[in-house]
């Protein structure tokens, strides 16, 4: 986990976690995963994500995260398509999104997640809570 101060504006001072998400694309459709019943967010439709480890590049992280959570091979855009800001309980975080091209394989899912399917930008929206994640996708199917 990294934690970086923010050293002027609102909340002066504060830790924040660093974490990245990859919106998977197979032709028109996205990789949405479902969080299994024992994890933080349990329920919760998301794209794949985790943290970024101390000093670990963001780019490096989401593909440990991508192989992690999904054992598919994808080929990684390099250049985020949305940054914001969010809350993981108490805890601010900095969440950095990238899309990434299915290139082959099928999803081995961790025990992060109890599902998954390919979805449509409309259909990730209608079953994730996450606003912002869900204006990434569709940002990056464009």
């Amino acid at each position: 986990m990294t934690e970086t101060k923010i050293l002027d504006g609102e909340g002066a001072g504060a830790a924040q976690l660093v974490a990245v998400a990859a919106v998977i694309v197979r032709g028109s459709r996205i990789l949405a995963m479902h969080r299994a019943p024992a994890k933080v967010g349990a329920g919760l439709w998301e794209t794949v994500s985790g943290r970024v480890e101390r000093g670990e590049d963001p780019r490096v992280a989401i593909g440990r995260e991508i192989a992690e959570e999904t054992g598919l091979e994808v080929a990684l855009d390099p250049r985020p398509v949305d940054t914001y800001v969010a809350q993981r309980g108490e805890e601010p975080m900095i969440v950095i999104v990238y899309r990434a091209e299915h290139l082959r394989g099928e999803v081995i899912q961790s025990n992060e997640h109890d599902d998954h399917a390919w979805l449509s930008a409309d259909e990730f929206a209608q079953r994730s809570s996450l606003t912002q994640l869900a204006s990434a996708v569709r940002r990056a199917l464009m």
